[in-house]
């Protein structure tokens, strides 16, 4: 069987701080009645593995295609899982906690958790909307844990306003938190280890605050990192990491690109729509959509109406 470009099924999470814009701006088909605030787009975690929609490999899992088709999808010959990226949709209509990711040495030292590197794409904002993104310089281990204490712990980081467009790197270590009335896309490490410091005293639906991880937190954090309040980048090479790199495409409508074979990409649509062209398949893509094209294949990206698209390799 030939591989081809694969979409998939979103995969729905309830959030707090989550609301209904997933489904009003990408037509998303959220289930009713309950906040969502991400949609996992393209996913190989061992309780979330996203399904293929189309083609062929229709319900075959992520996982299986790579099991059966490693070499050809990802270009190299000693595919190991998982899969090396995690990409999703966030709709925050409330803060997020403030919260940070370990790197693979913290992870190391605790005996538990994996590293997650990650990039925020913002692709609206409300006015005024801001990003809480690594502590202020100088910020050192025991002040900042007196500031946990406190209930003072957004004091302590750098508070950012944002605009749609721009692209906010975060590399494990960074503590962080996404500002309400945000969307954004996330490419990221293949990982759900978050440890929590501060959760705005909000309490969810059993009158409960969630769960905070201190501990964690003040092992994972780069005390002493005050680069990642740089700005953010907006054309280009938006991220160039060591775990991935993230470009940013813009196609006017009618424009034909050819992508040529020896490269695995990841492909989410932030404007427009079209269709790609690879292996024996024609796809669609529309706004909201995340496309994977095997590295074996390449493939033509035409454009119907002004595009722009996220394109993430490793």
């Amino acid at each position: 069987m030939d591989v081809y470009p694969l979409k998939f099924k979103p995969i729905f999470k309830e959030r707090i701080w989550g609301g209904r814009r997933l489904a009003e701006v990408f037509g998303k088909p959220l289930p009713p009645d309950v906040p969502i605030g991400e949609s996992w787009e393209l996913a190989d975690l061992p309780e979330d593995k996203s399904e293929i929609a189309n083609g062929p490999l229709a319900g075959w899992t992520l996982d299986r295609a790579l099991a059966e088709f490693g070499p050809a999808m990802t270009g190299g010959e000693d595919y190991r899982p998982p899969f090396p990226l995690l990409i999703k949709l966030l709709d925050a209509q409330d803060v997020l906690s403030v919260q940070v990711h370990p790197d693979a040495e913290a992870c190391r030292r605790m005996g538990k958790g994996d590293p997650k590197t990650e990039c925020w794409y913002i692709l609206d904002a409300a006015p005024g909307a801001v990003i809480y993104k690594g502590l202020k310089p100088g910020t050192t281990r025991q002040q900042f844990a007196g500031a946990i204490e406190a209930g003072t712990t957004a004091e302590w980081l750098n508070r950012i306003e944002v605009r749609p467009g721009e692209c906010h790197f975060l590399p494990s270590g960074t503590c962080h938190a996404i500002g309400a009335g945000l969307l954004i896309a996330e490419i990221q490490q293949p990982s759900d280890t978050t440890y929590r410091v501060f959760d705005w005293n909000r309490v969810g639906p059993d009158g409960k605050g969630r769960p905070l991880h201190v501990a964690e937190a003040l092992e994972c954090i780069h005390f002493g990192d005050d680069d990642v309040s740089l700005p953010a980048t907006t054309q280009g090479r938006l991220v160039d990491a060591d775990e991935f790199k993230v470009d940013k495409v813009h196609q006017s409508a009618g424009d034909a690109v050819r992508w040529d074979s020896g490269c695995m990409r990841a492909v989410l649509v932030v404007t427009g729509h079209g269709q790609i062209r690879g292996g024996r398949e024609t796809v669609p893509f529309a706004q909201g959509d995340t496309l994977l094209l095997p590295a074996v294949i390449a493939a033509d990206v035409e454009a119907e109406t002004d595009t722009e698209l996220l394109v993430a390799t490793v």
